[in-house]
């Protein structure tokens, strides 16, 4: 029988890896499996909330018999003295004589530096083993580090003509059983859930994990409410399930206290135009185009609606989250495009047809060029029951 290669036991590291999604913010999710003469001899994954890591519960679980063994990390062991003591110190301790590391740690307190604390003692490094899928993996953290912004994903329910809703707001099933249990896996891998005010006023959705035996942290609930309009009746103001924030540019007290009061935590954000344009770069024709056909207030509108989008992000950057996914409305998901903040699509599509009145999945863009259009590539399609899952990738 062929031995397993260190592609195999990287796969089985990413594997672990991924049980973290959405529950380690703002940690990165790293798997390590242990190998010793072909066995495996421990393993482990970040667990809640970040720690302990991954290096440290797959030593604890080697135990004795990590001296000598191979260390196959998904992310590069952090080197840096934070809460914990650095992983790089832990696998010298232990006298691991080999680590086999999928990606480099793109945080300026490692960045190259765990590896090189490894070769400095002797211990043989390998590097770039799986990288692809350890780079797709945690882009959530990779995108917070050098954008100050978590990763978003658009995920969306439509009929075949991409429409959400009926024009009466009607949304009630577009998919089916199989689809609505795999939203509820997508969300376990996520840290948030996020959702404009109109999205709470029409469904009133509790935007919590349902996922049966998901025992991680619950999701951190956010609404995009500029108006602060949110009622303190609806189920996401309901913090003892989840914690939930409201970003505002409303400084208005009467409507704030009895959302503080019930512990929702409100945010208000200056709405100031930022600097993040449609697809990366905002092309001087477009934002002409916008000028000439509503005599400039929609386009200043619109700087205002990125402002505030932009300032947002990074307020969750600050607060530590790297992965969001969007579920709503066509008004949110038209300003993130527009931003450029979507790098993820997650789109259901039912068998129905709902005709050119129902909701659109994405408000108008105000578009004058195919080129200037988001661009996504499909990762994967997926069959669930009636319905397909496409996943795509900016």
């Amino acid at each position: 029988m062929p031995a397993t290669s260190d592609a195999e036991y990287m796969g089985a590291a990413l594997a672990l890896a991924a049980r973290g999604l959405g529950d380690t913010w703002p940690n990165p999710a790293v798997g390590c499996v242990i190998v010793k003469d072909g066995l495996v001899i421990g393993r482990g994954w970040t667990q809640s909330g970040g720690r302990p890591h991954a290096e440290t519960e797959a030593l604890q679980r080697a135990g004795a018999a990590a001296k000598g063994a191979t260390a196959y990390v998904s992310l590069e062991p952090c080197s840096h003295h934070g809460k914990t003591p650095p992983c790089a110190e832990a696998l010298i301790a232990a006298g691991i004589g080999r680590v086999v590391s999928a990606t480099t740690d793109p945080d300026s307190r490692v960045s190259g530096q765990g590896l090189a604390t490894l070769r400095a003692a002797g211990i043989e490094v390998v590097e770039g083993v799986g990288k692809a899928d350890a780079d797709r993996l945690n882009a959530g953290f990779f995108t917070r580090i050098a954008k100050n912004r978590p990763l978003f994903a658009l995920k969306t329910a439509t009929s075949l003509d991409g429409r959400i809703a009926l024009a009466n707001g009607e949304s009630k099933w577009i998919t089916g059983p199989a689809a609505r249990h795999a939203n509820q896996s997508i969300r376990a891998r996520f840290d948030a859930v996020l959702v404009g005010s109109e999205t709470v006023r029409q469904d009133d959705p509790e935007l919590t994990c349902r996922l049966p035996g998901y025992a991680g942290r619950p999701k951190v609930r956010i609404v995009l409410d500029r108006r602060l309009r949110t009622d303190i009746e609806r189920k996401v103001t309901h913090t003892k399930v989840a914690p939930t924030w409201i970003y505002t540019t409303s400084h208005n007290p009467a409507a704030s206290g009895p959302l503080r009061d019930a512990g929702v935590q409100v945010i208000a954000i200056d709405p100031s135009p930022q600097p993040s344009p449609l697809s990366g770069r905002r092309p001087a024709e477009f934002m002409s185009a916008r000028l000439r056909r509503d005599g400039g207030e929609g386009a200043e509108r619109e700087r205002s609606g990125e402002g505030f989008l932009t300032a947002v992000a990074a307020d969750l950057s600050a607060k530590g989250l790297t992965r969001v996914l969007v579920e709503g409305g066509g008004q949110v998901a038209a300003g993130l495009h527009r931003a450029g903040l979507i790098d993820e699509l997650y789109w259901f599509r039912g068998g129905q047809v709902l005709g050119g009145d129902g909701r659109p999945t994405v408000a108008a863009l105000g578009l004058d060029r195919l080129s200037d259009a988001p661009q996504f590539k499909r990762r994967e399609a997926l069959r669930l029951g009636e319905d397909i899952l496409e996943i795509f990738s900016r």
